[in-house]
C-alpha cells in the first residue's frame, strides 16, 4: 500500500492543484518512483488511498499496466490518518502482512527485502517490521531506537522512514471510516516486543518542503544525469 491522502499543506501553493505525491523528482512523480521500485522488486499488487485531488492521482496512473502492476484505489474522500486510512483499504490488502510506504519520501530502500520481512513476521509472531533510517536535520531526536534487531523507545533513537510491513490484526480494532494515527499502536505494540526493524543508512528524504523538494531533484537529477 502506497500512502497518498495527506493534503500536503506544508508544501503549499504547490499542492493547492498537485497531490503531493504527484510532484516531481528527477522528471517523475514520487509516487512512480515508488510504484517502479517495487514493481521491480516482484511486488506488484498495489493499493493507493487517496483523499484530496484523488481523481488526478487516478488519472495519472491508470490501472498500472504501464508500470508492470495491478493497482487498486482507496477513496477515503476525507483523509483517514495513517492507521484510519490502512484499515480502511484493509479489504484490498488481504489476510496476509502486507508493505506500506508513505507515498511523499524519497528513498532507495531495496523494496525486495520487504517480502522477507513479511516472512519474518509470520515466523514470529510480531505485529510490525519497521525500516528505520539516520535523523535528519528536521527531526534530530528520532522516533524509535533499534538494539538487536528489535525496535524499541530507548535511545539512541532513529526515524521510521514511512516504510513498514505489518500484520492486518494491527488494525482490528480501527472502525473503519474513523480517523486513526498509526504512532500510538506502534508505541503499543512495542512494550509487547512484538515490532522488529532494521536500520537503512542510504537515501531516505521526507520531501515536506517546496526547498527540500528543490534540493531533492538538484541531487537526483545529477545522479542519474538528467537535465
Amino acid at each position: 500500500m502506497i500512502l497518498a491522502a495527506g493534503r500536503g499543506e506544508r508544501m503549499r501553493p504547490l499542492t493547492d492543484h498537485t497531490p503531493k505525491p504527484l510532484l516531481k523528482v528527477g522528471g517523475k512523480s514520487l509516487i512512480v518512483w515508488h510504484i517502479e521500485r517495487l514493481a521491480r522488486a516482484g511486488i506488484t499488487n498495489i493499493v493507493i488511498n487517496h483523499a484530496h485531488l484523488g481523481a488526478k492521482i487516478e488519472q495519472a496512473l491508470g490501472n498500472g499496466s504501464r508500470f508492470g502492476a495491478t493497482i487498486s484505489y482507496s477513496d477515503e474522500g476525507i483523509a483517514l490518518e495513517t492507521a484510519g486510512g490502512i484499515a480502511y483499504a484493509l479489504h484490498l490488502l488481504g489476510e496476509q502482512p502486507f508493505a506500506v510506504v508513505n507515498g511523499d519520501i524519497f528513498c532507495d530502500f531495496d523494496c525486495s527485502r520487504l517480502q522477507a520481512c513479511a516472512e519474518f513476521l509470520q515466523l514470529h509472531g510480531d505485529s510490525a517490521h519497521l525500516v528505520l533510517v539516520n535523523n535528519p536535520p528536521q527531526h534530530p531526536h528520532g522516533d524509535f531506537g533499534l538494539h538487536g534487531g528489535r525496535v524499541t523507545e530507548t535511545p539512541p533513537k532513529l526515524t521510521f522512514s514511512g516504510i513498514g510491513v505489518y500484520r492486518p490484526s494491527l488494525f482490528d480494532r480501527i472502525a473503519r471510516g474513523t480517523k486513526a494515527p498509526l504512532a500510538p499502536l506502534l508505541h503499543g505494540q512495542i512494550a509487547l516486543g512484538k515490532i522488529s526493524g532494521e536500520h537503512h543508512p542510504g537515501l531516505w528524504v521526507d520531501v515536506g518542503t517546496p526547498e527540500r523538494l528543490a534540493e531533492l531533484d538538484r541531487q537526483v537529477r545529477s545522479q542519474h544525469n538528467t537535465p
